[in-house]
């Protein structure tokens, strides 16, 4: 039996809900139900395993678990990158001689955009909610330069297509000179992640039902099957898929393998795009990694910009409206440096998103128990692994043997972190000293 030891907290309301209409959650589940597959968690993971169950087999019964409402947790606080291509350039796999890890993982990045791109075709999505532009990895300093000169050999060697920008060409797009190079590659996916969200839950058909305001508060073996208590009810289930990232430790799962750190942006106010030349829509990753990434939004009465920087190692799972304050001062300096022609327009949104990391990377994936699935540990990447996470656990519970199941059952298992305080202590240093590394960028 797990016993959840917490719930999900949020601090602050996104940016990207808060630009949306209000709408009404889906009622709670208010008494006992028998389902085939229960799935606690309605971000990224859990509606991507729910889509692809009832593609495959819509005569099943699936309830999806919400602890909060669609798109309050950290799904709808993410930046909207749904990437085809790593974009750490330092790192060492994808850096290294054998492009065969590489190449799982951008198999597995666009086994997520196909879903994706499928779902915004349904909905009739336009460029606000799901726009296939690409994204540039973009540079500050010297430092930045050699990084983006780095990035497009690895990508010579995959035979990936890519543009190189240079300082008055980066300058056309963004309206900025702050910038010294970039990098342009066409296949990744911007979303607004919150509309894309919703949109993904209202999508759902066959025998799926979503129940929000509904934590799960434990999970029994009762047999063959598993019985999940709920506040004002019960779910009784042949296979349970754990898509709640770092909350799967709250049930003692995965415990001492999972490293939780919060990141945070800021959004500014909508400006008249008049102030600031360049493309209208566009989104930037750093050329540095824990750098900064910026977006500009394009809407019907203005523009912002997003910027997103700032990491914090949060082991209780929950922030603070001062964690979040501290962070947007780093992001107003940052818009300032990048920005200065839009001086005066000020920061609207401010909130934090949690991501659950591994040691060595890896996600936290796979059958636990007997019909228990685990869909976790994003690193990061929480709208691309996610995705083809919850793809990857539905294939498991189906018995469909894919080519993206089997690309995850060639990762290794997490490795145990440091025991306390080390880990505490060299996850705060690590974090500090990679964001002091990045620099300007």
């Amino acid at each position: 039996m797990f016993v959840a030891t917490k719930l999900p907290e949020n601090t602050k309301v996104s940016g990207w809900v808060q630009m949306l209409p209000e709408r009404t959650p889906n009622p709670s589940l208010s008494k006992s139900i028998n389902v085939d597959v229960a799935i606690i968690g309605a971000g990224f993971a859990g509606l991507s395993a729910a889509r692809r169950l009832s593609q495959c087999n819509p005569k099943l019964r699936v309830a999806v678990l919400e602890a909060g409402e669609i798109a309050a947790g950290a799904a709808g606080r993410n930046s909207g990158f749904i990437i085809d291509l790593p974009h750490e350039v330092s790192s060492d796999e994808y850096a290294g001689s054998d492009a065969g890890p590489t190449r799982r993982h951008i198999m597995i990045n666009r086994t997520a955009i196909q879903l994706a791109s499928d779902v915004a075709q349904e909905r009739g999505w336009g460029k606000d909610v799901f726009d296939p532009c690409g994204k540039y990895n973009i540079a500050m300093s010297a430092q930045g330069d050699e990084h983006i000169s780095s990035y497009a050999k690895q990508l010579d060697a995959l035979k990936e297509p890519y543009r190189l920008l240079d300082s008055r060409q980066v300058a056309d797009v963004t309206g900025t000179t702050a910038f010294t190079s970039a990098i342009f590659t066409p296949g990744t996916i911007i979303v607004q992640p919150a509309a894309y969200v919703r949109g993904l839950a209202d999508s759902l058909k066959g025998g799926v039902k979503i129940y929000e305001k509904t934590p799960a508060l434990s999970l029994e073996a009762v047999g063959k099957e598993w019985r999940i208590k709920t506040p004002q009810g019960a779910v009784t289930a042949g296979k349970v898929i754990l898509a709640n990232n770092g909350h799967a430790e709250s049930f003692g799962i995965y415990r001492g393998l999972l490293m939780h750190v919060f990141t945070y942006a800021s959004m500014t106010e909508e400006f008249s795009p008049a102030r600031l030349g360049g493309d209208r829509s566009w989104a930037a990753t750093p050329a540095f990694p824990m750098g900064t990434t910026v977006r500009r939004v394009r809407g019907e009465r203005g523009d912002r910009i997003l910027i997103r920087s700032r990491y914090t190692y949060n082991p209780r799972l929950k922030i603070s409206e001062n964690d979040v304050e501290r962070a947007g001062r780093v992001h107003d300096r940052k818009f300032d440096a990048r920005f200065p022609t839009l001086k005066g327009v000020q920061m609207e949104h401010r909130w934090g998103g949690a991501m659950a990391l591994t040691w060595n990377g890896v996600p936290a994936y796979g059958e636990i128990e007997s019909g228990l699935f685990a869909a976790c540990a994003c690193n990061g990447v929480g709208a691309t692994k996610a995705t083809a996470l919850g793809i990857a656990a539905a294939d498991s519970i189906l018995g469909i043997k894919s080519e993206l199941l089997a690309a995850f059952g060639q990762f290794e298992a997490p490795k145990s972190l440091p025991p306390q305080p080390f880990l505490t202590i060299g996850a705060k240093a690590n974090l500090g000293f990679r964001e002091w590394r990045a620099g300007k960028e």
